[in-house]
């Protein structure tokens, strides 16, 4: 049987060490691990292969084989968000409140590191480099279970990081890979609440609802992404081509890309046929309602019940004609992943309406959903995309994994 116990008994140790570390000792260390990982491409590149080539013989999809892919750009992009973490502010220390009770208590509420972080994630290995960057800044130790898919990219990223943290004098349990990928031992990491603080589920449907089903230790719950664009009748329709054609197609793997389009029923005559012009180009398949069938002909695959509340992470796009932004709203709330939502409009009043009335962690105006990711709220890497509400709420940066402690500081008192 596959030691947990070691890890969690090392994460234990490392925490408390990682927590004592000055900023300074921090980001030497992710820029040594940053460097590491751009001169050691070629390394990565040869164990990603096998995974890829792995998945490739087992069937998977091209969207899936595109999230397990590593190139040297990509490489790069990991190392850049290590960089960009060096330049963000260390939260750990940071005095949140601080105020005097009438008895003469002085009271600090102090942010500090959660601890122990068990993540458990599926086929993108780039998640390896962004979830140490996040959690050693944070003063965490991390425990990761990646998928089977991406084994040997995980098991080398994590051999590449822990050296270069070796050669700083930092303990390299900070950052700990479970090796086996046997589904029990995902399910006896799920129990193990006497050594790690937090779990943080990062892929599909299935693995967060068996996460959050099992798990005896805290979850904070990221979400799949069934997206959504929204076509008002005071759209650009130019600009809303192109927004739509970069939300659906830039990437089609992740989270943030979107899966349905919603388009106003006074603008649909219009705008359908230059969408369906644009998407032809990737060849993306359109499942809509008996309005763009009607306006759209026999290319259009009738739209299920199903198909509305799917993450497809593939060239398909659900398709609806609606009466107005009421009716957006209203369809949006019913099938949404609580993820990310937009609007494309040039009423401010209707934007407004939209970005009030629809529940999800980031709600846009005339912009891609693609844009929901730390990296590009200036986050550096980030640990997911919390579609919960309760501590975190949209990408996971540096203050999502923290905690606080009240510092009390008294001169004698006594409770009477």
């Amino acid at each position: 049987m596959y030691d947990l116990e070691k890890l969690g008994k090392n994460a234990v140790k490392a925490k408390y060490k990682a927590a004592k570390l000055t900023t300074e000792e921090k980001n030497k260390a992710l820029k040594k691990c940053a460097n590491a990982l751009k001169s050691s491409y070629e390394f990565l590149i040869e164990e990603n292969n096998k995974d890829t080539s792995k998945a490739k013989e087992n069937g998977i999809s091209e969207g899936m084989v595109d999230r397990l892919r590593l190139t040297q750009s990509r490489i790069d992009a990991m190392a850049e968000g290590l960089l960009q973490i060096i330049d963000l502010p260390d939260p750990i220390g940071e005095v949140m409140e601080e105020f005097d009770r009438p008895n003469g208590l002085h009271l600090k509420k102090v942010r500090v590191p959660l601890g122990v972080i068990g993540i458990i994630f599926e086929s993108r290995p780039n998640v390896t480099a962004d979830a140490f960057g996040l959690t050693f800044k944070t003063g965490n130790a991390v425990i990761l279970k990646g998928g089977k898919e991406a084994i040997n990219s995980n098991k080398a990223i994590v051999k590449i990081i822990r050296e270069a943290l070796e050669s700083c004098g930092i303990d390299p349990d900070v950052l700990q890979l479970i090796e086996d990928t046997e589904r029990e031992t995902t399910t006896r990491f799920m129990k193990m609440k006497e050594y790690v603080d937090v779990l943080i589920p990062r892929g599909g449907a299935g693995l967060i609802r068996a996460v959050v089903e099992n798990s005896t230790i805290p979850v904070i719950e990221t979400g799949t992404g069934n997206c959504h664009v929204y076509i008002d009748k005071d759209a650009d329709l130019d600009m809303s081509v192109k927004i739509m054609f970069n939300a659906k197609t830039q990437r089609i793997s992740v989270c943030n890309a979107a899966e349905s389009l919603l388009i106003h029923r006074d603008v649909a005559k219009k705008f359908l046929p230059e969408m369906k012009k644009a998407l032809d180009e990737k060849h993306v398949e359109l499942r809509g309602d008996a309005e763009t069938m009607k306006i759209l002909g026999d290319c259009v695959v009738p739209a299920t019940e199903e198909d509305y509340g799917k993450e497809f992470l593939d060239y398909i796009l659900s398709v609806k004609v609606v009466s107005g932004v009421d009716e957006a709203i209203e369809h949006i709330n019913k099938y949404n992943t609580h993820h990310s939502e937009c609007i494309v409009t040039e009423n401010e009043e209707t934007a407004e309406k939209f970005l009030d009335g629809v529940d999800a962690a980031c709600v846009y105006v005339n912009a891609s959903t693609r844009f929901t990711d730390g990296f590009e709220f200036g986050f550096g890497a980030e640990i997911g995309i919390s579609t919960q509400k309760l501590h975190a709420r949209g990408p996971m940066g540096l203050k999502e994994l923290t905690s606080y402690k009240y510092k009390i500081y008294g001169n004698g008192q006594v409770r009477q």
